[in-house]
């Protein structure tokens, strides 16, 4: 996943505050807490689910991966353009992946493929509502927003916590394509934004994203009708503001594209004091897989490769390992001792920079459905928040991806359209409708190579949308 990339190192500056109040209210993470601190970063953004040189104009969540090397080390926000997801229980990655790549028959992506995904995953629809319409299609990296996605906690130095989402706003302004216009690019260029993104930084036209957070307490809040805690539904504005706290701005460009944009790894375990994972259960199981991925993709020590490495002296007691190249010792600490506690000049645990955040539970942890599942109100929401001409491309390319598609599988996706939209379901029912006459008066619409690859060939090329990180 996450082949496709481009990146770029740059610059973050706190604005030493949120909502008007000291930061440090809310957490005690070092990169906030001055006005005017300076934090260096690497960013990567790509698209998920096709290969290394595939074209990106193809519809698809991008990704969007901030690795911040902060005074307290490395902090990696690893998330995508958009700010929901497909699934909510981490068990259903690679079933969700497997679903956006080709056929283990004829070895081709196929819209049929995902939509059955889909349709019996109706969590996904809010994010259908985003990934059909012109949201799909980022015009370039440039102008794209990032989301974390998921949910996670601020510390303060009293040990208490709140839950934040984080939102990266292009103040260059968004732009999208619809799949005309992305069509007309890639016939020329599939290499436009990665392009678009080197070009401008060489040009001096350094692009420039504002962070944003949005803060809820860390409690149940009953009053919502959706959990806090579910990657498939967005925190409304209007009961929990976008709160700016930083400016980050791209300026320098790669020197080396494998050893920067390709060897760089990411991880939403890579914290720093301050920052804290919430109950969140995407969240909790990207942490479990992702260092895991990185150390089979990129190698065991590949937190020592520059790009990677803090820019701080770490200190830690792991040795060895394939492609090891230098201990983490201390100026005069005695190599003999990996291990800690030692009276022998070890390595010492540092000091707490305050005390732990401690969450409490009144019930048991158990594994089971979240009981606000609403899967279809904000997902309808999205789909009247569109404007005329970006409903009208979510209809052409659902009806595109879902005219081949078996009757069952056309049946649920209208179901669940019309669920979260009557006139969602009535385009997309009427639409299928008239793509399978015209294809009948053409020369009927069972399913076979040449229909495949002229007829809904476009439409199945969009329909990979994948995991995102």
């Amino acid at each position: 996943m996450h082949a496709r990339g481009a990146g770029a190192h740059g610059v973050f500056e706190a604005y030493g505050s949120v909502g008007g109040e000291p930061i440090e209210k809310y957490t005690r993470a070092k990169l906030f807490n001055t006005k005017g601190k300076k934090t260096p970063v690497f960013v990567r953004f790509s698209t998920v689910g096709h290969g290394g040189h595939s074209p990106e104009t193809l519809r698809d969540p991008r990704g969007f991966a901030v690795k911040f090397y902060t005074e307290d080390g490395n902090w990696d926000l690893v998330g995508n353009n958009l700010k929901v997801f497909f699934i909510r229980d981490a068990i259903k990655f690679p079933d969700l992946i497997h679903s956006q790549k080709p056929d283990p028959v004829f070895n081709r992506q196929t819209g049929q493929r995902i939509f059955d995904f889909i349709a019996n995953t109706p969590e996904a629809m809010h994010m259908v509502s985003f990934l059909f319409s012109p949201w799909g299609i980022p015009a370039n990296y440039r102008q794209m927003q990032g989301s974390g996605v998921n949910t996670y906690k601020w510390v303060n130095a009293q040990g208490e916590a709140v839950l934040v989402k984080y939102h990266w706003e292009p103040q260059q302004g968004v732009k999208n394509l619809t799949a005309g216009e992305a069509e007309a690019i890639q016939a020329k260029n599939f290499n436009h934004a990665t392009q678009d993104l080197f070009d401008n930084i060489k040009r001096g036209n350094f692009p420039k994203w504002e962070l944003n957070v949005q803060i809820m307490s860390d409690d149940e809040h009953p009053e919502l009708d959706f959990d806090p805690l579910d990657d498939t539904k967005i925190w409304p504005e209007d009961k929990f503001p976008f709160l700016p706290v930083g400016m980050m701005t791209l300026n320098k460009n790669p020197e080396n594209y494998f050893a920067e944009v390709e060897q760089v790894a990411f991880g939403t375990g890579v914290l720093v004091d301050g920052l804290d994972f919430s109950d969140d259960k995407m969240l909790q199981g990207r942490t479990f897989s992702y260092s895991d991925t990185q150390r089979y993709r990129v190698g065991p020590n590949y937190l020592q490769l520059p790009i990677n490495a803090p820019k701080k002296h770490v200190a830690t007691n792991q040795r060895d390992g394939q492609m090891t190249f230098h201990v983490d010792a201390a100026p005069g600490q005695n190599l003999h001792v990996n291990y800690e506690p030692s009276s022998l000049n070890g390595l010492k645990e540092s000091p707490s920079q305050g005390p732990d955040h401690t969450p409490s539970y009144s019930a048991k942890l158990v594994r089971q459905t979240i009981d606000r599942t609403n899967n279809f109100g904000q997902a309808g929401d999205r789909y009247r928040q569109h404007e005329d001409w970006e409903r009208d491309d979510l209809i052409n390319n659902m009806v595109g991806a879902l005219a081949d598609a078996e009757k069952v599988v056309q049946d649920l996706m209208i179901e669940n359209c019309t669920k979260c939209d009557a006139d969602w379901g009535k385009r997309l029912a009427d639409g299928i409708k008239a793509a399978q006459a015209n294809m009948e008066a053409e020369g009927g619409n069972q399913y076979n190579e040449r229909q495949a690859t002229e007829a809904v060939g476009q439409a199945e090329e969009m329909a990979h949308d994948a995991k995102p990180y």
